[in-house]
């Protein structure tokens, strides 16, 4: 079997990430070439322009064209800020998951903690307050297990979540492009279903991938849709939900409640730090707001470090590749 050498580019911050270690994965030695996020020398924008592979989550205009590009590999599902127009035809583009479980464990927790208050708990009986004292009636709380959880979407993701809620007792429904069958699913609905599937359950999460057809999905008839109890959950891309309509229907209390993991707005190379969101969703005592973290786990880095250190295997060999999004010319 023919093994190449290759030269593989780990392009800016987040790529950065996954580069410790990585050698020892690769089973054949290969050039691994660290750049930064702007490329800011020559030399950085030669070494991108000779990468047979590159491991980045963004390519647009702004970045030179690497003319021999074998395989853009993104360290993550997404792949939403990698343009397939302006992509080399030579480069197959492939993506990686390993981020469902650690999601799953975010989404259960989220939830969790509606119905266990362990911190508030905590914090009244170090004031010697027993809010919540099994002998008090005023003290009863609810149970997951009793709850419905609606999955948008029926991915990696989705279907990790599912078999945990199982696990509670839930009841679990989903909206899917195509038609779901498993045992993990008590109600499957279309898309063009959508707001009898957001009025059946308790607990919404949004795990979609953002694309022309789910950009703005999630809308003011959608979320008017809810039971005004219910909560709704993204770990999927923030502008699958509308900004503004959502914004509203929690600032006007229309829906219980929201846990928004994924945003509007992003730090930058320029700009490290920034507001999630034009709009005041911090003012807003309905809404937990975490910053992209769910499926930010060292198990999830290791993961994905394995799926693509495969991959690489694969091109060098020239077996077939996998989690392809795009096929090579």
């Amino acid at each position: 079997m023919r093994h190449e050498k290759l030269s593989i580019i780990f392009h800016g911050d987040n790529a950065s990430n996954f580069r410790p270690g990585f050698e020892r994965l690769l089973a054949t030695q290969h050039r691994l070439i660290d750049l930064s996020e702007g490329l800011a020398s020559a030399a950085e924008r030669s070494e991108y322009e000779r990468a047979d592979v590159i491991v980045g989550v963004k390519f647009n205009a702004s970045l030179p064209l690497p003319r021999h590009l074998r395989l853009f590999h993104a360290p993550a599902a997404g792949t939403d800020a990698i343009d397939l127009d302006l992509l080399p035809a030579s480069a197959a583009l492939c993506n990686c998951f390993g981020h469902e479980a650690a999601i799953a464990e975010y989404v259960m927790t989220a939830l969790l903690l509606r119905h266990v208050p362990l911190a508030a708990a905590d914090a009244d009986l170090r004031a010697q307050r027993w809010t919540y004292w099994a002998g008090r009636l005023t003290g009863l709380r609810t149970e997951l297990g009793g709850q419905t959880i609606g999955l948008l979407g029926f991915g990696h993701i989705a279907k990790a979540i599912a078999a945990r809620a199982k696990a509670f007792g839930m009841g679990v429904h989903v909206a899917n492009r195509s038609a779901v069958s498993s045992p993990l699913v008590d109600r499957y609905f279309s898309l063009a279903e959508l707001p009898s599937f957001m009025g059946s359950a308790d607990a919404l999460v949004v795990s979609l991938p953002l694309a022309e057809q789910t950009r703005g999905l999630i809308g003011q008839a959608e979320l008017a849709a809810m039971r005004p109890e219910a909560v709704i959950l993204n770990v999927g891309r923030g502008p699958v939900i509308e900004e503004q309509a959502l914004f509203d229907a929690l600032a006007e209390r229309r829906i219980g409640g929201a846990i928004i993991d994924t945003w509007y707005q992003y730090p930058t190379p320029t700009q490290a730090e920034c507001a999630p969101s034009s709009l005041d969703f911090a003012s807003l005592p309905n809404v937990v707001m975490t910053p992209h973290m769910s499926g930010w786990t060292t198990g999830t880095v290791l993961r994905r470090q394995h799926t693509m250190a495969d991959n690489i295997a694969r091109l060098a060999e020239g077996r077939s590749l996998l989690n392809v999004v795009r096929q090579a010319a």
